[in-house]
């Protein structure tokens, strides 16, 4: 069932029920009020004949005509109240006259029955012909014995309040149904119409066309579509980017593995023109496609911490003593290269943090920075805190990296201008852009610039340092 039709039923629905409820309550409260009213009328002509009737005196022939004077001062009409007095014995008085007589309506006597029979308390009677009488029977005492006093009126104007509210509510009802109806259609239209506008451009992102925004679509429409439709568009443009990442991802992926894989082709088909190759040529063969098969290596894994890097579970924080950790990073990598390694610490605490990942930031910087400086080269390790916020920095005297390539430098696979004076090219090129992601998994930032040393200098910032004071 579509959502225009649901919102149309739901509404009629509930206007349908309050209908209900509200005519109940009216129907109701409109008939116990008229019925009320009439019920003290009656009770009032009731307490006025009941004390005519018990003061007189004079006996039963007292209390008869005193009755009858009384009767006889309410004559019966259509639109009256009937009254009568049933006596010790057969005595009748009332003031409808026709009452004990037999008519056409009724040849034997049944409403004269009805009415005089009708036990003590208020009741409505209903009549032969059709008509009912609301009436108030009492029981009063006199000096002539105990009389059965009747005051009754017809019940001609409950029934017709009653049909007043009915025919009201009916034509009031009918109408309101007809109105909250057209106002369902109008305003469930209104609703779904920007809806199936974001399921066209829907169906269209299905076809692989991720171009078009919902929020184009439903200019000037409610808040909560604009809010699910800027939502909508946030989400495609992650899409987006992360397509087109993933496509400039293999690209370059698809580039960097060819170069391995073509050395390593062309060194076995040269080693497979010798029928007889010698020891030293296998050698050489050998540790060529060792060389690419580990470069290959660190690529793979590299490419799997930047897929990974935007895992929940990418990161493990933990209290990293610091600057521990950077003198072990630092040592280690004395044994690797022959340079001139310094290492400054101008911050001592403790860094909330994942321990692996920052150190694999450090390594790869230091081994950024041994990759592009000579025998001999500086490459210094430092540290320093700006409050909660530790900021490593790893400087060389290399050729540094030009003011339009600092951004660059963290983009996958990318290449600098300046050669590694080395001239190995066993760098992945995704050494930076892991330190990039490290960065950002913790919230923190990195920057390139100018070495004071006349190289490069590389920085990443973290936040969560908690620095230890002096004497502590």
């Amino acid at each position: 069932m579509s959502i225009r039709r649901r919102l149309t039923i739901g509404v009629t629905a509930i206007v349908l029920g309050c209908l209900v409820v509200a005519f109940a309550a009216v129907y109701a409260g409109t008939v116990g009020s008229v019925r009320t009213q009439l019920d003290g009328d009656l009770r009032g002509d009731m307490d006025a004949f009941s004390r005519v009737l018990g003061g007189v005196g004079g006996g039963e022939v007292g209390v008869r005509e005193a009755a009858g004077a009384f009767v006889r001062g309410q004559p019966y009409a259509p639109n009256a109240r009937l009254m009568y007095a049933r006596l010790p014995g057969p005595t009748v008085v009332t003031n409808d006259p026709d009452l004990l007589v037999p008519d056409k309506r009724d040849p034997g006597g049944e409403r004269a029955r009805l009415i005089l029979r009708t036990a003590p308390g208020t009741r409505e009677v209903a009549l032969p012909d059709g008509a009912r009488i609301r009436l108030l029977v009492r029981r009063v005492p006199t000096h002539g014995g105990v009389a059965t006093l009747g005051v009754g009126e017809s019940t001609r104007v409950v029934d017709r309040a009653k049909d007043g509210v009915l025919r009201s509510f009916l034509l009031a009802g009918l109408l309101a149904l007809v109105l909250a109806v057209s106002a369902a259609v109008v305003l469930s239209t209104r609703i779904v119409r920007p809806l199936r506008r974001m399921g066209g451009v829907a169906a269209r992102i299905q076809e692989g066309d991720l171009d078009p925004r919902m929020a184009q679509t439903i200019a000037g429409e409610g808040d909560d579509v604009t809010v699910l439709a800027k939502t909508f568009d946030s989400m495609l443009d992650r899409l987006q980017a992360a397509f087109d990442r993933q496509s400039a991802f293999v690209a370059d992926a698809s580039h960097e593995l060819r170069t391995p894989l073509t050395v390593i082709r062309g060194q076995l088909e040269i080693l497979a023109l010798d029928d007889a190759p010698s020891a030293e040529e296998v050698r050489r063969v050998d540790a060529l496609v060792r060389i690419e098969v580990d470069r290959m290596g660190r690529m793979v894994e590299d490419l799997l911490i930047l897929a990974h890097a935007q895992d929940e579970g990418f990161l493990r924080p933990t209290a990293v003593s610091i600057p521990g950790l950077t003198e072990d990073l630092l040592e280690a990598q004395r044994a690797t290269a022959e340079r001139d390694f310094e290492h400054e610490a101008h911050a001592k605490g403790t860094l909330l943090a994942d321990p692996d990942r920052v150190a694999q930031a450090i390594r790869n910087l230091l081994r950024n920075a041994i990759e592009h400086t000579g025998k001999g080269g500086l490459v210094r390790l430092w540290v320093r805190h700006d409050g909660a916020r530790l900021v490593i920095g790893v400087d060389d005297d290399g050729p540094g990296i030009p003011a339009g390539e600092r951004e660059r430098v963290f983009n996958r696979f990318h290449r600098g201008e300046a050669p590694a004076p080395r001239g190995r090219g066993t760098g992945t090129g995704l050494g930076l852009a892991i330190v990039q992601a490290v960065a950002l998994a913790h919230g923190g930032e990195v920057w390139a610039g100018a070495s004071p040393a006349g190289g490069a200098r590389v920085a990443v910032s973290l936040p969560g340092f908690t620095p230890h004071l002096a004497g502590r």
